[in-house]
């Protein structure tokens, strides 16, 4: 079960977050959302050093669901290229796993 299964990252301004998560899970695109409140991001953006304040969503997902995750992300997200990084469940409580796909069928 854990090939079917993600956890994925997405940063985001803290303001969005909590209705963010709440949408992936209402929309069965995520089976959990795990907020992390306070982040500080230091990146390069067009030839300049930024700095903001966010949040860290951490997405249980299926693989069945990352392409449709994906395209929502790239729609709804405030930013013009969101952060999402996908990283599969090598191993983990098989009831848990079979929770998460099942949560997102």
């Amino acid at each position: 079960m854990s090939q079917e299964t993600r956890v994925v990252y997405i940063s985001i301004p803290r303001e969005d977050a909590s209705n963010f998560a709440r949408e992936l899970v209402d929309m069965r695109l995520a089976a959990c959302v795990n907020i992390i409140p306070k982040m500080e991001s230091f990146y390069r953006w067009e030839g300049k050093t930024l700095a903001d304040s966010e949040a860290l969503l951490i997405v249980k997902t299926s693989l069945a669901r990352m392409t449709e995750l994906q395209a929502h992300v790239i729609e709804h997200h405030p930013y013009e290229i969101p952060e999402l990084i996908a990283m599969p469940i090598t191993d983990g409580l098989a009831e848990y796993l079979n929770w998460v796909v099942k949560e997102t069928e």
